[in-house]
Formats: C-alpha cells, sequence, structure tokens
C-alpha cells in the first residue's frame, strides 16, 4: 500500500467551501465580528469596516499585545479591515459601492441607524437584488422594544438563560464568555447560508432579522414546552440539568460514563 504521502502526491487542495463569497461588514464588537469571522474561517473573503480613528472598540479590550486586544486578533482573523466614517457622505458612498459588489452584509447596530446614514437595506437591495443582508439587534428590527439598547448580556437575560444557569436561592449568573452574542452570530451565519442557497434559485437576497434573546430562547430546550403542557415553571438549578440524572458535576472514577456499559 502507498503511504499516504505518495497516496497524495500532486493532489490539489479543494477551495475552502465559502471561497468566492464576499462579505461586507458593518457591526462592532461581537455579535455581527463573530457572524463575518464564521464565514471567513471557511473562505469568504470579508471587508471590515471600522471607524477612523480608534477603530472596533474591541480593540482595546481586555489583554492587549502591541497595543490591540488578542480578543480582537481572534475576532478579525482572516478580514481586511477599511477605515470608514459612516456619518459622512463620503462614507456612506463608498459603502453603497461596496454593498453593490458583495453577496452578503452583516450589521449589528441599533434598529434604525442604517437608516440613519441613508443606508436602509431597501435601498441597498435595490442596487443590489442579490445582497443578503444580515442584521442583528437586541430584539429586532420591529416591535415594541426595538429601540432599546441590547447587549449579549440582556439577551442571556431576557432568553432566559441566566435565571436557569442561576443557583437555587442567588441572583442570576453569566457563563464566563459572551455566550448571548455568540448564539445570536450563529443563528445569523446559518441564517445567511440559507439566505445564499435559495438565491441559487431566486436569484434574489433576503433580509436577515435576528435577535440576541430570541437566539437565546431558541437554546431554552423543554422550557416553554413544558409550561405549555403542565403549567411547570422550571426553576435556576446551577450546573445541573434537572430530571436527567447524571448531569452535573460529580466527583467520580476515571473514565466514568454514562451509557451503562461501567
Amino acid at each position: 500500500m502507498p503511504s499516504d504521502s505518495t497516496a497524495n502526491a500532486g493532489a490539489t487542495t479543494s477551495p475552502a467551501a465559502l471561497a468566492g463569497l464576499k462579505v461586507l461588514e458593518l457591526g462592532q464588537l461581537i455579535a455581527g465580528p463573530f457572524a463575518a469571522k464564521t464565514l471567513a474561517d471557511f473562505g469568504a473573503d470579508v471587508i471590515k469596516i471600522e471607524a477612523p480613528g480608534a477603530g472596533d472598540p474591541l480593540r482595546k479590550w481586555r489583554l492587549l499585545k502591541d497595543g490591540t486586544s488578542m480578543w480582537w486578533q481572534a475576532q478579525s482573523r482572516n478580514k481586511r479591515s477599511v477605515a470608514l466614517d459612516l456619518r459622512t457622505a463620503e462614507g456612506q458612498d463608498i459603502v453603497r459601492s461596496l454593498a453593490a459588489q458583495a453577496d452578503v452584509l452583516i450589521e449589528n447596530f441599533r434598529p434604525g441607524a442604517l437608516e440613519a446614514w441613508g443606508l436602509d437595506p431597501q435601498a441597498l437591495t435595490d442596487a443590489n437584488p442579490r445582497l443578503v443582508v444580515l442584521r442583528i439587534s437586541g430584539y429586532g428590527q420591529t416591535g415594541p422594544l426595538r429601540d432599546k439598547p441590547g447587549f449579549g448580556v440582556v439577551g442571556e437575560a431576557m432568553g432566559g438563560l441566566r435565571h436557569l444557569t442561576a443557583e437555587p436561592g442567588r441572583v442570576p449568573v453569566r457563563v464566563g464568555v459572551s455566550i448571548g452574542d455568540t448564539l445570536a452570530a450563529l443563528h445569523g451565519v446559518i441564517g445567511i447560508l440559507m439566505a445564499v442557497n435559495e438565491r441559487h434559485r431566486s436569484g434574489r437576497g433576503q433580509v436577515i432579522d435576528v435577535a440576541l434573546y430570541e437566539a437565546v430562547f431558541n437554546c431554552m430546550e423543554s422550557l416553554l414546552p413544558e409550561y405549555s403542557a403542565f403549567g411547570v415553571i422550571r426553576q435556576p438549578a446551577g450546573s445541573a440539568l434537572p430530571g436527567i440524572a447524571p448531569s452535573n458535576a460529580y466527583r467520580c472514577k476515571d473514565a466514568a460514563t454514562t451509557d451503562g456499559t461501567d
């Protein structure tokens, strides 16, 4: 049998799954940039728009190396950054030009910000009907809470996660990472991929509206069905998953399993 090196001699590397997909990122901090980073990891060409001067605030979060945070470097890998002031006519014109050539536009500003800058998705998609637009916000683009500021920490609370992960009798606790932003970003990536796939048939893009709290709520498993069927209100349980055992942190022997083989 030939060795792996012999078998692979002369083989060419397949292009990344999203090679050729052009993405324009207008967001900052976590949710929008995480979605764009995920696409870039699989070969998409991402242009990240940052405000002149300080750039994305994430550049200065936590530990810095050569003046830039390690968090930002992880979040912005495989991207190209361009400094633009979206509040100026010149910056807005450049965004329109870039959006006209893009497959996907990602933004996570407060609802109404793009419209105030003359960059509303309707106008962008009129100019580029194939454009897929992902909008991530705290409470979505419509509804009574749309204008309230929304952050991952608020989405985690509104979606129910912080209630469930609290220890009984104690205040809610947070996960040690920005899980609300990440869940919203991944829901957004799923929406983008579905919209791009559908575009092969229709030739048209779509606007995807992701709310932070809805992304968290979608991961609450049986919380709502149990209330609907039995009137049961899930209570804080810390790291346990009530009704499922063993499902917690226990002191055990090495190589303990839960499949009944030990």
